[in-house]
C-alpha cells in the first residue's frame, strides 16, 4: 500500500440543474474496487447507471462493490457506516437544504484516517471520490440519492 495517498472527489452532474432534497430520501453508499481485468466480471446492479461514467473517469474495466449501506434520511441529520474488510466509510448527514443534503465524509483503513471532508449530495448529482490505490487497482467511494 502506498504511503502517499491522493484523493481527487468528482461531482458527477446529469443535469443543469439540482432538485431540491425531499423527505425521506435513501442514500445509496458504496465502496467500490475499480480494476483492469482480462475478462471483466458483469458490473453489479448498483453501478449500472454510472458504468460508462465510471469507466471513462477511472480508466479500469471491472469494479465490484466491496462494501455498501443504505440510509434513510428522514430528518436529514443520520449518521451512517458503508465497510468492507479494510476500509469503511463514516457518512454524517446535516439537515437537509434546498439544494440537497451536506454530509460529512470520513474514510478509514482500518483504523487510520485516510480522508475527511464535507461534500454536497443531491438527487441530480451522485458523489464519486477517488480513493487510495490498492493493489493492480484503486478504492473508489460512491454515494447516490435513490
Amino acid at each position: 500500500m502506498r504511503q502517499s495517498v491522493v484523493f481527487a472527489a468528482v461531482a458527477l452532474l446529469f443535469a443543469s440543474t439540482v432538485s431540491p432534497a425531499q423527505a425521506a430520501d435513501t442514500v445509496w453508499s458504496g465502496l467500490v474496487m475499480a480494476n483492469n481485468a482480462p475478462e471483466p466480471t458483469p458490473i453489479p446492479s448498483e453501478l449500472n447507471k454510472f458504468e460508462e461514467t465510471l469507466k471513462q473517469l477511472f480508466g479500469y474495466n471491472q469494479f465490484r462493490v466491496i462494501g455498501e449501506s443504505r440510509q434513510t434520511l428522514r430528518s436529514g441529520d443520520e449518521d451512517w457506516l458503508a465497510s468492507s474488510k479494510y476500509f469503511s466509510l463514516r457518512v454524517n448527514s446535516k439537515p437537509a437544504t434546498n439544494s440537497g443534503y451536506r454530509l460529512s465524509l470520513q474514510l478509514f483503513q482500518e483504523q487510520k484516517l485516510l480522508l475527511e471532508t464535507e461534500a454536497k449530495l443531491s438527487r441530480k448529482s451522485p458523489l464519486v471520490i477517488r480513493g487510495p490505490q490498492v493493489g493492480d487497482g484503486q478504492l473508489v467511494l460512491l454515494l447516490v440519492v435513490e
